[in-house]
């Protein structure tokens, strides 16, 4: 995803140096440009060679190495990097790059980038927690810097606290939210549903659907990748929620709405992927289902129609998409449901055709409209996600 981005990576003297190896290596495997640039101190704790050997480009330490060509090394390296994360930070980093210091190749590189700046703070627990560090992290931010949260733990000096530096995958999560994907949605709320909901039958029991809630899942990481404050909206999964989403966990299919109807006047794209049970048993609430002669018998009443309330109490210039999963005469249910619900898409797919559906990881889908239809083909649920986004942003 990071294909001809240019990564600057900073690794300064703490003993978390050598977690930023591991870092440099995943940015690779994103097929990342990555940039090492050490202080004197970090490259005490882990060789230049180390990074070197991962990433197959020179490790720059001294501002003054000769073996470089014509061009004054820090400001042509400014130029071409799209992104600067430090990791891990010292404090003493930290302070000289608040202040606008500039003694060694890290911080005049630093200095001279006008790109995206990411800094994770890494150091015992009173250091950080110190007024001075956090004055000088907080004027860090004043300047347009993102600073990552440490992570709590024992740290290598014995202490238990905050400080230590979050894992590379944590961190590489952080550059992709930057630099994965054009941001074209950026001061956009999407609000997506996703999964399944389960209605008890009894305290043991509960009626539910095959949905895995993959869908919904991958458009909520397109839609933060694309700059957008996401919502996610979920039924009981076993995916892990995509970082950087904030999530809302419900069970039942009234939980959803209610969920759905306490954020929708706030989202410009609301896209109802969940597979929401049609049936809730009618008289669960009174203990009256009851067996007879040995079978269950389960009066049901229909569930809130969430995706019709949508598009009855739409704000002007909201986008609503809702999915259609049938089995038979698609494309007619598909535009019956556009108009009676009142959306601007129907997102429509045919259980019966291989590649689609629940529990895979590919989709094809036809996303119809008033104005059109556009039949996509066999994708990856992301693919899928970054097309019915496309489309939104048109409609």
């Amino acid at each position: 995803m990071l294909k001809g981005k240019t990564v600057l990576l900073g690794v300064t003297g703490g003993i978390a140096a050598y977690k930023a190896a591991a870092l440099a290596s995943a940015l690779v495997k994103q097929h990342a440009i990555v940039e090492v640039v050490m202080t004197a101190n970090a490259a005490k704790f882990v060789t230049p060679l180390t990074f070197e050997q991962l990433t197959g480009r020179r490790t720059m330490v001294d501002t003054f190495d000769r073996n470089f060509s014509h061009q004054v090394e820090h400001i042509s390296l400014a130029q071409r990097t799209d992104l600067v994360i430090i990791a891990p930070a010292t404090a003493n980093v930290c302070a000289k790059l608040a202040h606008g210091l500039a003694d060694d190749m890290l911080t005049t590189t630093t200095l001279a980038c006008r790109c995206p700046k990411l800094i994770a703070p890494a150091m015992n627990t009173n250091m950080y927690e110190n007024p001075v560090t956090q004055d000088n992290l907080e004027i860090l931010r004043k300047y347009g810097w993102e600073v990552i949260e440490p992570a709590s733990g024992r740290l290598a000096c014995g202490a238990v606290g905050k400080g230590k530096m979050p894992e590379p995958e944590d961190l590489l999560q952080h550059i992709l939210r930057h630099l994965a994907l054009p941001h074209d949605l950026a001061g956009k709320h999407v609000l997506v549903t996703a999964g399944p909901t389960q209605e008890a039958l009894d305290p043991v029991r509960y009626l539910t659907n095959h949905s895995t809630g993959k869908m919904g899942y991958a458009i909520a990481k397109m839609a933060m990748l694309r700059g957008a404050e996401v919502t996610l909206v979920t039924g009981p999964t076993a995916i892990t929620p995509p970082p950087f989403v904030k999530v809302v966990d419900v069970v039942s299919a009234q939980d959803m709405f209610e969920a759905v109807a306490a954020g929708a006047s706030d989202a410009d794209i609301i896209i109802k992927a969940a597979a929401v049970a049609d049936y809730t048993p009618a008289d669960y609430a009174d203990n009256k289902i009851k067996k007879k002669d040995g079978d269950m018998a389960i009066p049901l009443k229909r569930t809130q129609d969430i995706l019709k309330y949508l598009g009855e109490t739409r704000k002007p210039g909201q986008v609503i998409c809702g999915f259609s999963m049938e089995t038979q005469d698609m494309l007619e249910n598909s535009r019956a449901k556009l108009t009676k619900k009142n959306v601007d898409m129907i997102c429509a797919n045919n259980l019966k055709q291989a590649g689609a559906g629940f529990g895979v990881d590919t989709n094809v889908i036809t996303m119809i409209t008033k104005a059109d239809i556009t039949e996509l083909p066999l994708l990856s649920k992301e693919q899928a996600a970054n097309a019915i986004l496309d489309k939104c942003l048109t409609l």
